[in-house]
C-alpha cells in the first residue's frame, strides 16, 4: 500500500465511538466491555444506595419526631414492634426488647442490664451500617482499578498497531492514527467508569457516616435514658426490700 492509498484509507475510517470499538483488536473489545459492564453495576448501586439512605435519614427523622414529642417509650415500642424498622427505630426496638426481656426474667437477670442494652445497641449499629456500606466496596474496586484495566487495553491496542505498521512497512500518520485511537478509546472508557464510581463512593461513605454518627449520637442518648429507669428501679426495689 503507497502512502496515498494509506491516507485515503485512513480518512475512509469510521472514527466514531461505535467504529472506533468495531475496529479494535478483540482483546481491547473485552476490556472495553468489561469497563461498560462495570460502569453500569456502578450507576445501579449509585442509584440503589441513595434510595437506601434517603429513606433511612427520612425514617430517622420520622422516629426522632416521634422520640422526642413527649410519648412514652411504651406506646412508642408497642407502635413499632409488630413493623420492619430502620436506622434509629431499629436501634430503640431492639434495646426495648432487652429491657423487657430482663424484666420477665428473674430478679437476677435485671444486674448487668445496663450493659446489655449498650451491647445490643451496638450491634445493632453495625449491622445497620453494614447494609449501608454494602457494595460500596464495588465502587472503591471499580474507581480504583478502572483506570489500569482501561490502559492494558489502550497498552494492547498500541501493540497491536505498530505490529500492523511494521508488517505494512508505512509510518504514516493515516495509518498509525486510526489504531491509536481505538486503543485510547480503552482508557476513556476506564476513566468514564471509574470516575464517576469514585465521585458517588465518597460522596455515599460520607452519608453513611453522617448517618452512623446520628445513631451512635441517639445510643448514648437513648442508653442515658435507660440507665436512669434503671436506677430508679433498682432504688425502688431497695426501698420495697
Amino acid at each position: 500500500m503507497n502512502p496515498a492509498d494509506a491516507i485515503a484509507a485512513g480518512s475512509s475510517m469510521d472514527m466514531s465511538f461505535w467504529g472506533l470499538f468495531w475496529g479494535a483488536h478483540f482483546v481491547v473489545k473485552a476490556v472495553m466491555l468489561g469497563l461498560l459492564v462495570a460502569s453500569l453495576w456502578s450507576w445501579a448501586i449509585i442509584i440503589n444506595k441513595f434510595l437506601l439512605i434517603s429513606s433511612v435519614e427520612k425514617s430517622m427523622d420520622r422516629f426522632e419526631d416521634s422520640f422526642w414529642s413527649g410519648h412514652s417509650l411504651e406506646e412508642l415500642y408497642e407502635d413499632l414492634d409488630d413493623r420492619p424498622t430502620t436506622g434509629m427505630a431499629t436501634l430503640f426496638v431492639a434495646a426495648m426488647r432487652e429491657w423487657k426481656r430482663s424484666f420477665t426474667n428473674a430478679a437476677s437477670a435485671f444486674m448487668g442490664l445496663q450493659a446489655r442494652i449498650e451491647k445490643v445497641l451496638d450491634v445493632s449499629i453495625s449491622r445497620e451500617v453494614e447494609r449501608l456500606e454494602s457494595q460500596l466496596l464495588v465502587l472503591a474496586s471499580v474507581a480504583s482499578a478502572g483506570p489500569f484495566v482501561g490502559l492494558f487495553g489502550t497498552v494492547w491496542g498500541i501493540m497491536s498497531s505498530f505490529q500492523s505498521i511494521a508488517v505494512s512497512k508505512n509510518t504514516s500518520l493515516a495509518v498509525v492514527a486510526p489504531g491509536i485511537a481505538e486503543a485510547l478509546f480503552a482508557t476513556a472508557i476506564g476513566l468514564f467508569a471509574a470516575i464517576p464510581a469514585l465521585i458517588f463512593y465518597n460522596i455515599l461513605s460520607g452519608r453513611v457516616a453522617r448517618t452512623q454518627a446520628r445513631m451512635e449520637s441517639f445510643a448514648d442518648e437513648f442508653s442515658s435514658i435507660l440507665s436512669r429507669q434503671i436506677d430508679q428501679h433498682v432504688a425502688d426495689r431497695d426501698r420495697a426490700a
